[in-house]
């Protein structure tokens, strides 16, 4: 059964006061999306398997741990997804990635695929399904869907910067054995879905586009 995290590390919610301001340009914008974005993978991945093995220090011999073989993947919901990708694979540079392209329907805020590209074992890694906003989780839920479905994914995380209530139980209805991820949970959505109070719209937050 998958569980919910809100990260409520003072570092991340500095950073995310930084984000929700209007005045904070796309430079700064991005940036802290990919620092965010870091401390939370640091979080989302506490609990991956390690195994011990036995090296040599410049001083003695030293039984360490190293992740037991573990492969990961990456997979960010396109376009503002992207903006998480760069700062987890500094963390995890074995990481593959993977991408889905969805847009919203604007009259239905239904979630629609243009675009899914996977390595091809991606059924054998543990993925990482990456967004900064869960808003009505149509978009969300349809990308866990596609990797199960028709990739065979298994263990699968998502990670979001903000969420609303009402995405948040659309994915514990959808997906219940998926964890999620987030820095923080707000107040709800508006009638244009958007999160209120949120950070507006990431993807043109930080590739400077409207």
């Amino acid at each position: 059964m998958g569980s919910l995290h809100v990260l409520e590390h003072p570092l991340i919610q500095h950073k995310l006061s930084i984000l929700r301001d209007k005045n904070t340009g796309v430079k700064e914008f991005r940036e802290i999306v990919g620092e965010i974005s870091a401390l939370m993978c640091y979080e989302a991945t506490r609990n991956l398997p390690t195994k011990e093995v036995e090296i040599e220090t410049p001083v003695a011999p030293a039984t360490v741990r190293v992740l037991a073989g573990k492969k990961l993947a990456i997979v960010p919901i396109l376009r503002a997804g992207l903006g998480m990708v760069d700062s987890m694979i500094n963390l995890i540079p074995s990481a593959k990635v993977g991408h889905i392209g969805l847009y919203r329907d604007p009259e239905t805020h239904e979630p629609v695929e243009y675009y899914c590209k996977m390595p091809p074992d991606i059924s054998e890694r543990q993925v990482f399904v990456v967004d900064p906003m869960l808003a009505t989780g149509g978009s969300a839920s349809a990308a866990i869907t596609l990797l199960k479905e028709k990739y065979g994914c298994r263990h699968i995380i998502l990670m979001d910067i903000i969420a609303s209530p009402e995405g948040i139980a659309v994915i514990r209805k959808d997906h219940p054995d998926v964890d999620l991820f987030v820095a923080a949970v707000d107040e709800k959505l508006n009638e244009h879905a958007y999160i209120v109070p949120g950070l507006g719209d990431a993807g043109d937050r930080i590739f400077g586009t409207k």
